[in-house]
């Protein structure tokens, strides 16, 4: 007995039509996304797989090594997984904002002048207010 191919209708050709012209107009960014959303959680746990792997035929430097370049694609991947879901974007540290503050600050201050008088048994430090003396031990 032979079988007959189905014949596609006009509306199954005209929607196929439909995807392709959305499909074309998915920027690369897109497709992207899409192919990671289906396929990243393989390609993490091959990664894994891989560290796991490398674990039991590696020794120490050479462990070392290649579980540094898999946790660091790992972790490259997630980032990109984050980046793609739209997860919060990453906040300045606040330390960084004190150290720009401080930078700021001292770019702007007046530095009082020092002044330095050195005498045979005595070595003395002046800036601004503070004064600071050192004696020579006899």
């Amino acid at each position: 007995m032979v079988k007959m191919k189905k014949q596609k209708t006009t509306e199954e050709i005209l929607a196929q039509i439909e995807i392709d012209k959305i499909t074309a107009r998915s920027t690369a960014k897109e497709i992207a996304s899409k192919h990671l959303g289906k396929h990243a959680i393989n390609y993490i746990t091959v990664l894994v797989v891989i560290g796991v792997i490398s674990s039991t035929h590696l020794e120490g430097g050479a462990l070392t090594a290649v579980i540094g370049l898999v946790s660091t694609a790992a972790m490259a991947m997630i980032g990109i997984l984050q980046h793609i879901v739209g997860a919060k974007e990453k906040e300045d540290k606040p330390e960084i904002e004190i150290i720009k503050n401080l930078i700021l600050q001292l770019r702007d201050k007046q530095d009082d002048p020092m002044q330095v008088d050195v005498t045979d048994t005595d070595v003395t430090v002046t800036k601004g207010e503070s004064k600071v003396t050192a004696s020579k031990k006899k």
